[in-house]
């Protein structure tokens, strides 16, 4: 490959002028940092997943994501990032976000993507923080992006492989309320650890909607996840397939639902649920509109089924943390030695790992030994 390990080096690395997309690396000593311009969805998610995953493999400290440039982004962007982002994690980095406009920051927020990246708001370009965003900026269903997305699941530990994937299952959610004619709420049903629950809600109603149909177990979004085809329910007000949980979700004020089940190649093991405080909202192209957005969240899940297991990851967070404990006790063996500064002697780590063509936490790993090897000897 030709990237450049140390000094500076700019290249813009993948160029669509068609569709106004592209990434561009700037390399520093012990940093790099991604450019992104224009759109990421489905068609150019792949190419920054490509790239970001290259430049993840390189023994670099920082890891930075310039999003200045960036119009829009969807499920399919959020969830490359988040996959990078775990990458990152296992091996005790984290990915920095900077430069990003106000509605960027909010969709992370709102998505709990920053409990897995870290957002940099001091890098901020001019204006782009605080200026209202252009009729370019987004598409006009993300700034009717509810304010409160609920108390959803509680707070997440940035170490965990769920952590990601709901991150990624939210911005469904919130896109398919924000985009879905006639939607008052979206929410994500997967079965995990041998019963249903929801990894991702709108709004507080939607989850509570869920909580009925668990607890009086029926419901369109338990039946869609059980028999694998959309459940569609016109008017609660003439509904006869579950009779305990309609009183309850005409209480909450909702009169139509359309579940859409989360499929692999052989079963469901969700739903994607809309909810409407209104008869026959959903006519058929909002069908075919939650239709996408099954299809997208199922990907998402089939995705992250293919890497690793619970106790795989949570080995691999354990590892995480001692290359942490490695690496800084490395750190404080070179500021005393060399009567340095945090930054140089973090930097001493970098290139001493560069030229020795291994990883930061391996030359870490033998400067510790080594210094406690001279310590027995001196004793």
């Amino acid at each position: 490959m030709w990237f450049a390990a140390t000094g500076r080096c700019v290249a813009v690395i993948f160029d669509d002028r068609h569709g106004g997309f592209d990434l561009g690396v700037d390399f520093a000593v012990g940093s790099v940092t991604l450019r992104v311009r224009g759109e990421v969805d489905a068609l150019t998610a792949p190419a920054l997943g490509a790239v970001l995953g290259e430049l993840v493999e390189q023994s670099l400290d920082e890891v930075f994501l310039d999003l200045a440039d960036l119009r829009f982004m969807d499920a399919s962007g959020l969830g490359v990032i988040a996959d990078i982002s775990g990458r990152l994690i296992t091996s005790g980095r984290m990915l920095t976000v900077r430069s990003a406009r106000s509605t960027t920051l909010r969709l992370f927020e709102m998505t709990r993507m920053n409990e897995i990246v870290r957002l940099d708001r001091g890098h901020v370009k001019g204006a782009v923080q605080d200026a209202e965003p252009s009729a370019g900026d987004q598409p006009a269903s993300l700034k009717r992006l509810p304010a409160n997305l609920g108390r959803g699941l509680g707070r997440v530990s940035a170490q965990s492989n769920n952590a990601a994937i709901d991150a990624a299952l939210r911005l469904v959610a919130v896109l398919a309320d924000a985009t879905v004619d006639g939607a008052d709420g979206a929410s994500v049903t997967l079965e995990r650890n041998g019963r249903m629950t929801t990894v991702a809600s709108s709004n507080d109603t939607v989850l509570r909607m869920d909580d009925h149909q668990y607890e009086t177990g029926e419901g369109p979004c338990l039946a869609a996840a059980a028999q694998g085809h959309r459940f569609h329910s016109e008017s609660l007000a003439e509904e006869t397939r579950w009779p305990a949980f309609v009183p309850r979700a005409m209480k909450e004020g909702i009169a139509s639902i359309l579940s859409t089940p989360l499929m692999t190649a052989e079963r469901s093991f969700g739903a994607l649920n809309i909810y409407s405080s209104s008869e026959r909202a959903f006519g058929p192209d909002q069908q075919d509109l939650a239709a996408l957005f099954a299809s997208q969240a199922s990907g998402i899940l089939v995705d992250a089924a293919g890497q690793v297991v619970e106790d795989q990851m949570a080995e691999r967070i354990a590892d995480a943390l001692l290359a942490r404990e490695v690496i800084a006790q490395a750190q404080g063996m070179l500021m005393s030695r060399e009567h340095a500064t945090p930054y140089h002697a973090a930097a001493t780590l970098y290139r001493a790992a560069r030229a020795a063509e291994t990883t930061v936490r391996q030359q870490a790993t033998a400067i510790v030994a080594s210094a406690h090897l001279d310590n027995g000897s001196q004793t």
